[in-house]
């Protein structure tokens, strides 16, 4: 059974960093890109950055290019996602997801909250 872990979130102060993570198992996770996505209270989900099977095909919203950084460590099954200099705006609960097996998995996501 496919399976997202996500971990990583926490209490940052603006400015500040976090390293988000995202473990997978019960599928070939070297066959699949992955995504980050974010939701903050009251808004919609949407889509931060996402990763092909290597670390050379990367996508990021406007919102976090030049900011953050996503990799992949295929030996380890597991995704990250790099923050650095946060803002307010980036407090959500962050997602990660995959299409696997005709259907979307999401793991269970993450807190981030960025405040003084």
């Amino acid at each position: 059974q496919a399976q997202l872990v996500e971990s990583g979130g926490g209490l940052v102060q603006p400015g500040g960093s976090l390293r988000l993570s995202c473990a997978a198992s019960g599928f070939a996770f070297n066959d699949y890109a992955i995504g980050w996505f974010r939701q903050a209270p009251g808004k919609e989900r949407e889509g931060v950055s996402c990763i092909g099977t290597s670390d050379s095909s990367t996508y990021y919203a406007d919102s976090v290019q030049g900011r953050f950084t996503i990799s992949r460590d295929n030996a380890a099954n597991t995704v990250y996602l790099q923050m650095s200099r946060l803002e307010p705006s980036d407090s959500a609960v962050y997602y990660c997801n995959v299409f696997a097996g005709a259907s979307w998995i999401w793991g269970q996501g993450t807190q981030v909250t960025v405040s003084a």
